[in-house]
């Protein structure tokens, strides 16, 4: 079997990669001649945890090759993946001129039946556009050939998407063809043997769900949130609360840490999406704009306390920052709370110096030179004033009291995703301010 992935982005490449693990035959497309270079030469423009090596064992194998044409590519497939960017116009709506460009470039070069499948996140409505471009371009050949569209979501998270491809929680599938169908549970076969659902749809449905399902996940970090800032208000601990109304099998203990807000490619643009569809619609999702204006003031919660310790004036002041990606096991940083928090304090007269275990190249392409890069967490507390936690790396977790004390000028530190023992740090002779507790002092 063989198939073709239109789009090395996050999406397309963990995707094709995973397929080909599998022993299909994929070839990955794209217009980025650079990109394309690099990865039939082994390199990887992305960071995601075991992704490299699954790329370079399946090319190896000749499962897996990477083309910048594809008219020579979809020669011979059964099933085409969209998996290009649906980047957010200024309205919050999403760009489908790339999805609709590959539409129309499949209808332009197929040579006999295909499933032509959306993989990028789409708005509802969007299989018929595609439909309508394929059959646009195939009646300006003459054409009649046979195709079928298809929405199949991706629910990967990134840092662990192998694991989720590889054994999915269910895979989500629209269509409105029984041969597309029949195509399709083939394809995810190996990905069903240890019984993880097939859910198929109709298209409408399953393009939705993808929105449901990242909007759900947001309103859950939005609302934790909110009711972090108030316990501190009321004197409660959030991490009680938490592991209160975590423990609850209705509610769950996913996606209810406090924290600085969230980012990344999929919940922002999302939410945005799925707000604009309501309105489009006349149904306001009045939830999910409150969800997206405490998730917008969430990131300002830390400079709020870093300027309420130091007083209005932090001119001078030199903090270390930990962490840059949105999240830890990525080197994403689009939409990362970082980019916001660390612009307040520059804007406040900060100097920041800033450590990521691999997001450094992002950040010194994202920040430039307003802030200094480190090659370690330590270095960055040189001379510190105090300690930001942003991103909730591992090597976070473990702190060194005996380096900090020689290091930082003032023994404060502003941990924005909980992930420290407010009794320890009081006993080492620290200020701790934290999300959703009272602040401890010596």
């Amino acid at each position: 079997m063989k198939i073709a992935i239109v789009g090395t982005g996050y999406v397309g490449l963990v995707s094709g990669t995973c397929f080909a693990e599998t022993g299909i035959t994929v070839v990955c497309v794209d217009i980025d001649e650079k990109k394309i270079k690099k990865l039939q030469n082994g390199v990887i423009p992305i960071y995601e945890p075991g992704l490299e090596d699954m790329v370079k064992r399946n090319v190896e194998k000749g499962l897996l090759f990477f083309s910048t044409s594809l008219e020579e590519s979809i020669v011979d497939c059964e099933a085409v993946f969209i998996a290009v960017g649906t980047p957010p116009d200024e309205d919050g709506s999403a760009d489908l001129q790339y999805v609709l460009g590959v539409a129309e470039e499949i209808g332009q070069h197929m040579q006999d039946y295909l499933v032509v499948a959306t993989k990028s996140t789409v708005p509802i409505k969007t299989a018929e556009k595609v439909r309508e471009k394929v059959l646009d371009a195939l009646k300006q050949r003459g054409s009649e050939l046979d195709f079928n569209v298809a929405s199949n979501p991706e629910f990967l998270k990134e840092g662990d998407a192998i694991n989720d491809f590889l054994k999915p929680d269910r895979i989500v599938i629209g269509t409105d063809s029984k041969r597309a169908e029949k195509i399709m549970k083939r394809l995810y076969k190996p990905f069903t043997l240890n019984g993880h659902p097939i859910i198929f749809m109709d298209i409408t449905s399953a393009e939705m769900t993808k929105y449901a399902a990242n909007s759900m996940l947001a309103t859950k970090i939005s609302f934790m949130n909110d009711i972090a800032n108030l316990c501190e208000v009321v004197g409660a601990d959030v991490n009680m609360v938490r592991k209160g109304i975590g423990s609850d099998t209705r509610i769950g203990s996913k996606f209810i840490y406090p924290g600085v807000g969230y980012g990344g490619s999929c919940f922002p643009k999302d939410v945005k999406a799925l707000i604009r569809t309501g309105d489009e619609y006349t149904r306001s999702l009045e939830i999910l704009k409150a969800v997206e204006f405490v998730n917008e003031n969430q990131k300002s919660v830390i400079p709020s306390k870093i300027k309420s310790h130091f007083g209005d004036s932090l001119s001078g002041k030199k903090l270390g920052v930990w962490g840059l990606s949105f999240k830890p096991h990525t080197d994403d940083m689009r939409e990362a709370p970082s980019l916001r928090i660390i612009k307040e304090l520059i804007d406040a007269g900060v100097e920041i110096k800033a450590y990521d275990p691999v997001a450094m190249e992002e950040g010194k392409r994202l920040l430039g030179d307003s802030i200094t890069f480190c090659d370690d967490k330590y270095e960055a507390m040189i001379d510190s004033d105090g300690l930001v936690v942003v991103t909730e790396w591992p090597e976070f977790r473990v702190l060194n009291y005996n380096v900090l004390n020689k290091l930082m000028r003032e023994k404060v530190i502003f941990d924005g995703r909980n992930i420290y023992d407010s009794e320890e740090l009081l006993e080492r002779g620290f200020t701790y301010y934290s999300i959703g507790r009272q602040p401890v002092k010596p």
